[in-house]
């Protein structure tokens, strides 16, 4: 999430502007192609639907979703409702794989949400319903994914199992860049280091780094390491671009951190 949250500065100082569509398919589809090529391994059996149904919701229509909600609200607005998706993690373990969470589990979703809200939402931050029920469909896709990928062991090497689900994704963002985007009129040396950061350290890597810890950890635990994204992308602004940090931002990060500190603490075993 530290490497995701890098994503902010790496678009805005490095990529062409008014491009989201094109950037989300150039830092997903390239590098599942480029690692499924290298690897040379198919998926067997129902891991074929498995591995697409998890493309689908880990990254094609995330990713979608995500850039729909950012079209239509300010950045706080979407941050902060995607910042839900450790308590729809809770409940859907809770249904899906039998887990039991503790209050504290829940208080430090809950937290979490108010500490990524302090962290970036502005006072003129707007509303608007197709924006709003993109992100919280984006949450919810995501964790849903997040929880079917620790239900669902593979057998497969963990790159393999990152490179195809990379490729679903990728091949479903592809129809909607062509359709909804122009095509880039120039590419400069800048965009091509950009596009190349976020394929490579940006999907390729974080996302095996992402399934091999949902297969050690809770699934509720990952998604609330997942908040770590926003403060690294605010400490970034801070950084890079010379934003200034407020008190309240600075409560919201503390906040977050408390969080996550608290999610990781396992649940009371059952009697």
């Amino acid at each position: 999430p530290c490497i995701w949250g890098s994503t902010y500065v790496v678009t805005t100082q490095m990529l062409p502007p008014n491009h989201p569509l094109t950037a989300a398919l150039l830092r997903v589809l390239p590098i599942g192609v480029i690692m499924a090529l290298a690897l040379r391994t198919l998926p067997k059996g129902e891991w074929w639907w498995r591995l697409l149904f998890l493309g689908l919701l880990n990254i094609g229509v995330f990713q979608a979703l995500l850039f729909i909600a950012a079209y239509r609200l300010p950045g706080g607005v979407a941050a902060t409702v995607i910042a839900t998706q450790p308590l729809a993690v809770i409940c859907l373990s809770r249904v899906l794989l039998q887990a039991r969470h503790s209050r504290l589990a829940w208080a430090a979703a809950g937290t979490g949400v108010i500490g990524v809200a302090l962290l970036v939402l502005t006072p003129a931050a707007r509303l608007d319903a197709v924006g709003v029920a993109a992100a919280f469909s984006g949450a919810g896709c995501m964790a849903l994914g997040t929880v079917l990928t620790k239900r669902w062991t593979s057998p497969l090497p963990l790159a393999v199992y990152t490179a195809w689900q990379l490729v679903f994704g990728g091949l479903f963002l592809l129809p909607f860049a062509l359709l909804f985007e122009e095509p880039i009129a120039h590419l400069t040396v800048m965009n091509v280091m950009g596009y190349a950061y976020l394929g490579i350290f940006g999907t390729g890597i974080t996302y095996m780094i992402f399934f091999w810890g949902i297969r050690r950890l809770q699934p509720s635990a990952v998604s609330l390491l997942g908040l770590l994204s926003p403060v690294m992308a605010t400490l970034l602004g801070f950084l890079v671009l010379g934003q200034r940090l407020t008190p309240l931002q600075l409560l919201g990060g503390g906040l977050v951190l408390w969080s996550i500190w608290a999610g990781q603490k396992p649940a009371p075993e059952r009697r």
